[in-house]
This record gives structure tokens, C-alpha cells and sequence, in this order.
């Protein structure tokens, strides 16, 4: 994988498909941004652990049939210890040497009671720490520049938690997607004012559906600016007005942060390609790396 850092790194979001027909329009998408060349592709869990294994395979297959670096999630949800060694043994052994390493969401989601496994791990860095001590892997975390929901929301105890996964052993860190370019220069000038060289790639949502985007907002406690909300409101009885208004929020933010001198830009593509090509089009002759 290109060195975090090095170059402005673009790169793609999918999650594990629940059927065949699912798994179809996922390799569809990922054919049609292969020929972006993205520095990597990652592949998410559900809550709860529920898609591990489909992660696993996914990950691998994908390892396999494209020539894309991938980082792999791997939460603490739903394993304990000794199953979450084997697991990272079983991507080294897939050729999988880059993980994004995460507490991960309860089975109800993000704002369920956090119950920890048996025998398993119950924050992130501990999670980073294994990684680290399994060895042969370059771990990433998550940062969240609108607050994590089990801190509520302090953004003091939040810089903590990343400069402890820092110390642990995490390489870089990747946002939940946001809105404002300021909260991602927050976010950054705080890490850097205590000393932090972590890396904060920002993760960028191409909106193409009103009622999605206010579920997933209120699952991650991501707020959408009252101005932005308004005027996908405006527009949410036509499907390609919301997906043009996307598009153009998703570029604008996106030329915002490379200005800023973002290191990375990772689009979550809900298994879709077009939305994330039409900003990938308009932005990839400014400072790609």
C-alpha cells in the first residue's frame, strides 16, 4: 500500500453484500473504480460483528482478483482474543497486511450499550495493541471529527483515545464522513498541538439518498449542518436532484481538504461507483500525489 503521508492517497469504501445479487453489484462498482487506480480498498463489518466472514472471503477475494491493496476491518465485537489472532492470521495468510482496527458497533447499532465478549477485547486501542504484538500488519483507526457517540461527544476524550491508539501502534487514522472542512482542521491542529504525527485521511459520503443519509447521521451522531439539511430536504422527492446536490457538496469538501493539505480522501460508495467517479473526475488533477 502507498505509504500514508507520501502523496495524497484516494481510496473506496465497500461492505460485505447479503446476496448474490448484491455481491454482483459489488464487483460491478469495484471494476468500474479499479481503472481510478485507488491506493487501497477497504471492506467493512456489519454491527455486531454480523459480516465477519463474509469480510474475511471479500477481502481475500479481492486481494486476489484485483492488484488494489486492501485494509481489512477487524472489530472487537462479537470475538474474543484467541479469535481474533486467528483471524489476522487467516489475512496474512490471504496476502492482507493492512487493517483498520475499530472497537466496532453493538448488534443495535452505534448508540446501543456497549456488552463486552467474553474473553475479548472492549476498546480499540487493546485491538491496535494485538495487531501490533501478532505483528506484520500496518493497523489503522478511526477518528471522528464531529465526536464519537460513547465519548458523547467530548472532543477532548476523543483526542485522547487517538493518541493512545497512536502510541499502541496505529500508522494512520481515516474519519467518519462529515460536512465542514473546519471540523477535519480541528481535529488535526489539536493532534498536531500534543505532539501527533498520525496521518488523518478524511472520509467523504456522496449523498444520493436524503432518507439513507438521515439514518446513517443519526446512527453515527454525524450532525448535518442545518444549511446542508435544508437543502436536500428541498430536493428529496427527486432522486437525481439529491444525487447532483451530493455530488457537488462531496466536491466542493473534497477541493476544501486537499487545499488544507489533506493526506487522503476515502469515499464510503455504498457499493456504488457513479456518484464517487463524477467527484473523482472533478478533483483529480488537484494535488494528486
Amino acid at each position: 500500500m502507498k505509504e500514508i503521508g507520501e502523496g495524497v492517497t484516494y481510496s473506496f469504501e465497500f461492505f460485505p453484500p447479503k446476496d448474490p445479487e448484491g455481491e454482483e453489484r459489488l464487483w460491478s462498482a469495484m471494476g468500474a473504480l479499479e481503472l481510478i487506480a485507488p491506493d487501497f480498498i477497504s471492506v467493512t463489518y456489519g454491527a455486531g460483528g454480523t459480516t465477519r466472514d463474509r469480510t474475511i472471503r471479500i477481502t481475500s477475494e479481492i486481494t486476489q482478483r484485483t492488484h488494489i491493496p486492501t485494509v481489512a476491518h477487524l472489530t472487537c465485537v462479537g470475538s474474543t482474543r484467541d479469535e481474533l489472532i486467528e483471524i489476522l492470521a487467516r489475512y496474512k495468510q490471504a496476502g492482507i497486511h493492512n487493517i483498520l482496527a475499530l472497537r466496532g458497533d453493538p448488534t443495535g447499532g452505534p448508540r446501543a450499550p456497549w456488552t463486552p465478549t467474553p474473553g475479548g477485547l472492549n476498546h480499540a486501542d487493546e485491538l491496535v495493541t494485538l495487531a501490533a504484538e501478532v505483528g506484520g500488519f500496518t493497523i489503522g483507526v478511526a477518528a471522528f471529527p464531529d465526536g464519537h457517540p460513547a465519548s458523547g461527544l467530548n472532543f477532548h476524550e476523543d483526542i485522547e483515545v487517538l493518541l493512545r491508539k497512536e502510541k499502541a501502534g496505529a500508522s494512520f487514522a481515516t474519519t467518519q464522513f462529515f460536512f465542514e472542512v473546519d471540523k477535519w482542521k480541528a481535529l488535526v491542529d489539536r493532534l498536531s498541538a500534543r505532539g501527533s504525527k498520525l496521518p488523518i485521511i478524511a472520509g467523504i459520503l456522496p449523498v444520493t439518498n436524503v432518507a439513507q443519509l438521515n439514518r446513517m447521521a443519526e446512527l453515527s451522531g454525524t450532525p448535518i449542518p442545518p444549511a446542508i439539511a435544508a437543502r436536500f430536504e428541498a430536493l428529496k422527492d427527486s432522486p437525481d436532484d439529491v444525487r447532483k446536490l451530493g455530488v457537488e457538496i462531496a466536491t466542493g469538501l473534497c477541493e476544501d481538504l486537499l487545499d488544507a493539505g489533506v493526506p487522503g480522501l476515502h469515499f464510503y460508495t455504498m457499493n456504488t461507483s457513479s456518484a464517487t467517479r463524477e467527484i473523482f473526475e472533478q478533483i483529480k488533477d488537484k494535488k494528486r500525489g
